[in-house]
């Protein structure tokens, strides 16, 4: 399967309302909108087409043409602007397939190319160890955890950090 990084454009307004209205938002922050509207599709790409490369980058996940999933790194503020925040999501039936940890390689890579950061940090929660798995595949290091550090869905999970330095990239 070919897996690729696209900069989504308003051709791609559909796809996203679809994938962002069909992934499991189990483990995601609850910044998306729910439900994800036509509007909410069309300020996402508004607000790449003017930040992307100076706040951060943001990509639709391409398996064999087809979109499947989206994947940012977003630059930290003030004292920590040299630390970008990767955050991604996948369609369940993509899931497993390798698809996220390709997809994330990607986009490590590119960040580390064209934003000006050092390093760039991994959060997840601690019962999501497939997301912990793809960061650790690709380098990241596991730094801890904040207890009790996430309230989502009346739950309350820890929070594990991981961070990859530039200079310890193995994609490059």
């Amino acid at each position: 399967m070919k897996i690729e990084l696209k900069k989504p454009t308003m051709e791609d307004k559909d796809s996203i309302k679809a994938v962002c209205n069909a992934v499991d938002r189990t483990y995601l922050s609850e910044r998306m909108p729910d439900p994800y509207t036509d509007e909410s599709a069309e300020w996402w790409i508004n607000m790449i087409a003017e930040n992307d490369g100076k706040t951060g980058l943001w990509r639709l996940i391409m398996a064999d043409g087809k979109h499947v999933g989206n994947i940012s790194v977003e630059l930290g503020q003030d004292v920590y602007r040299k630390d970008g925040e990767i955050g991604y999501l996948l369609l369940t039936e993509y899931w497993s397939k390798g698809i996220m940890t390709d997809a994330a390689r990607q986009m490590v890579k590119l960040a580390f190319e064209k934003l000006d950061i050092i390093r760039i940090t991994g959060l997840y929660y601690e019962p999501n160890l497939a997301s912990g798995r793809v960061l650790e595949k690709i380098g990241f290091q596991n730094e801890g955890k904040k207890i009790n550090g996430v309230v989502k869905g009346g739950k309350v999970y820890n929070l594990c950090i991981t961070g990859l330095l530039k200079e310890n990239f193995i994609g490059k």
